[in-house]
C-alpha cells in the first residue's frame, strides 16, 4: 500500500472527480458514508454525538456525517467552529442542506467560551482540519482543541480524517491538537499516523476505502509504502517438491558471550524455524555445551582459546551463504577487531545486529567496510548511537532514509511501525507485531529470522521486507493465544509454523 503525501491525497480527489467522474460533493458524500458506517456499527443511536465542523471540506464531511446519523435516529449536535470567515464551497453546500432539514441541531462557535457543555457519555467528533493544515493552530480556535482533548478521560474522541492540529508531511511537535481515542481515515495511511511522537493523537486508525481512482493510485509515485498482503505474496518463496538441505544455504551466525549466550540460543532457534538449510553457530568456547544441547540441529564452532567473548580467528568459509553477527557478542576491544576482520572477509550482504551495531557506533569508520546491500537493525537507541540524535521522529526518517541511500545499506529502525530504509530511496512500514514483543531476546528472534532468508536466496531487500513482517505476525499469532503480557521470544519462534501455514496457496492471509 503507496502512502500518500497531502499534496498528493487532493490531486488523487482531483483525479477521481475528473476520470470517473463523480462531483466533488458526491466524494464527499461518499467519505462520509465511509465514516457514519463505522460509528453505526460501534455506538447505538440512544448515544449523543456532538460533531465539531471547521469550515473547509474537513468540517463537510462532518456535517454528511450529521445528516446520515440524523436519518438513522441518531441524536447529533453540530458546531461550527468558524476559524476563518469563507467556507469551502462542498462545506457550504452541505451546510445549506443541512440548515434547510434540521435546523435545530446546529450552534456557533466564535469563540473559546463558546464551547458547549456537553451530554454524558456523548462521541466527540472532530472534522475541524484535514490534511490541509500547514502550519500549528493558535488563538482561540488552539483553545477549542485543547477542550476537545481534555474530554479525553470522560468522553470516546473520534477524528474524521486527521486529529485536528496534526500535520500530515511534518512533525507537529507540542503544537495544540486533538488528541483522538480513533482517527477514520480514507484510503491510505498518512505519514504522521506512522510517527511515534503522534500516538496519543491519532489512537486506533482506521483507513476507510471511499473509491479514489485506481489508475492515479496506481501510476502515482511515491518514497513510502505499507507492507501489505500483496507484498508479502510476491514476496514469499514456496518449497520446492525436488530440493534438498543444500537448496536453503548454510548460514552463519557469530553470537554469544559469557552470560549472553541465550541471545545466540534465540537467533539460532529463529533462523532454523524459518527455514534455513544448515546453520553454523560461532560462539566462545563457554557457549559450545549451550549451543549443542539447546539447538541440536545446529552445528556449532568454539572459539579454541577464549573462554568468554568472540575473538574470530579463523578465516571466512566461503560455503557460507550469509552471515548474521551481534547477538550478545559484546562489545569488548578484541571483538571489535574480529568485527572488522569480519566486514574485510564478507563478500556478500550480511545482517547486523545488537552488540555489532553498538561496536559500529563506536567506531563509525567500519560502517563503510560494511557490504553493500546488507541487513541493519537498529532499535532507536542504537540508531542514536550510529547515526547521532534528530530533534522528532521526521527527521530521524529522514536521516534514516538518508543514510540507507548514502551508505548502501538496508537500514530498519525498530518501532511499533517499523520503517524499513532501501538504497533507493524507498521506506516500507510494517504494521505486524503488537506490544507483547517489547522484551529482550525479540531482536535477536529476528537477527534469525533474517539471516536464514539470505541464506535461502531471498534478496536483501525481499529478506527485509519479509522478515520483519513475519517476525511481527509471529508476535501476532503468539499474542493471541497467550496475552501480550505472557509473551516471549519463545513465543514467537514457536508460531513462526502458524504464519507459515497461512502463506500456503489455500489458507491465504
Amino acid at each position: 500500500m503507496k502512502i500518500f503525501s497531502a499534496a498528493q491525497i487532493r490531486a488523487a480527489d482531483a483525479y477521481t472527480i475528473e476520470h470517473e467522474p463523480v462531483s466533488s460533493l458526491m466524494l464527499m458524500e461518499r467519505a462520509a458514508a465511509a465514516c457514519a458506517s463505522w460509528l453505526r456499527a460501534r455506538f447505538m443511536p440512544a448515544t449523543p454525538l456532538c460533531i465539531f465542523c471547521g469550515k473547509g471540506n474537513n468540517g463537510g464531511d462532518g456535517l454528511v456525517i450529521a445528516r446520515l446519523l440524523l436519518l438513522r435516529g441518531y441524536t447529533v449536535d453540530v458546531y461550527i467552529v468558524h476559524h476563518n470567515d469563507k467556507p469551502s464551497a462542498d462545506h457550504a453546500a452541505n451546510y445549506a442542506i443541512l440548515e434547510k432539514e434540521h435546523p435545530d441541531v446546529i450552534h456557533h462557535i466564535h469563540a473559546q467560551q463558546d464551547f458547549p457543555e456537553l451530554p454524558t457519555g456523548a462521541i466527540l467528533i472532530d472534522a475541524i482540519f484535514g490534511t490541509g493544515l500547514s502550519r500549528p493552530v493558535e488563538g482561540w480556535v488552539a483553545g477549542i482543541l485543547h477542550r476537545i482533548s481534555d474530554n479525553k478521560d470522560r468522553h470516546t474522541i473520534v477524528a474524521i480524517d486527521m486529529p485536528s492540529g496534526l500535520m500530515a508531511d511534518a512533525s507537529s511537535g507540542h503544537a495544540p491538537g486533538v488528541h483522538a481515542h480513533y482517527t477514520l481515515s480514507f484510503e491510505c495511511y498518512k505519514l504522521a499516523f506512522l510517527m511515534p511522537e503522534n500516538a496519543d493523537r491519532c489512537g486506533e486508525v482506521h483507513i476507510l476505502p471511499i473509491g479514489l481512482h485506481p489508475a492515479y493510485i496506481a501510476n502515482t509515485i511515491t518514497e513510502n509504502h505499507i507492507i501489505d498482503k500483496d507484498i508479502i505474496h510476491t514476496i514469499y518463496q514456496p518449497r520446492k517438491a525436488f530440493s534438498h538441505k543444500g537448496t536453503y544455504g548454510h548460514a552463519l551466525l557469530v553470537a554469544g558471550s559469557y552470560g549472553k549466550m541465550g541471545a545466540a540460543v534465540l537467533a539460532a532457534r529463529a533462523c532454523l524455524r524459518t527455514g534455513v538449510g544448515l546453520l553454523t553457530v560461532h560462539v566462545p568456547r563457554c557457549g559450545y555445551n549451550i549451543i549443542q544441547t539447546t539447538v541440536p540441529s545446529a552445528m556449532c564452532i568454539a572459539e579454541v582459546e577464549e573462554q568468554h567473548s568472540i575473538h574470530f580467528h579463523e578465516g571466512l568459509n566461503p560455503n557460507y551463504k550469509c552471515m548474521g553477527i551481534g547477538p550478545g557478542i559484546g562489545t569488548e576491544t578484541a571483538t571489535a577487531r574480529s568485527l572488522e576482520r569480519l566486514l574485510d572477509a564478507a563478500k556478500t550482504p550480511m545482517v547486523l545486529d545488537a552488540d555489532a551495531l553498538n561496536i559500529l557506533g563506536t567506531y563509525p569508520a567500519l560502517l563503510q567496510k560494511v557490504p553493500k546491500h546488507s541487513l541493519l537493525t537498529p532499535h532507536p537507541k542504537e540508531f542514536e548511537r550510529l547515526f547521532g540524535p534528530t530533534a522528532n521522529d521526521f527527521e530521524r526518517l529522514s536521516l534514516l532514509s538518508q543514510k540507507a541511500r548514502s551508505l548502501q545499506l538496508y537500514i530498519l529502525l525498530k518501532g511499533r511501525y517499523t520503517a524499513i530504509a532501501c538504497p533507493d530511496g524507498a521506506i516500507y512500514f510494517n504494521t505486524t507485531g503488537n506490544p507483547g514483543m517489547a522484551t529482550g531476546g525479540s531482536g535477536d528472534v529476528l537477527t534469525g529470522i533474517l539471516t536464514s532468508l539470505l541464506a535461502q536466496d531471498y534478496s536483501p531487500k525481499a529478506a527485509m521486507l519479509f522478515g520483519v513482517w513475519l517476525h511481527g505476525a509471529a508476535g501476532d499469532y503468539a499474542a493471541a493465544r497467550l496475552s501480550q503480557e505472557a509473551l516471549s521470544p519463545e513465543d514467537i519462534i514457536g508460531s513462526l509454523g502458524g504464519v507459515f501455514l497461512t502463506l500456503s496457496p489455500d489458507k491465504r492471509i
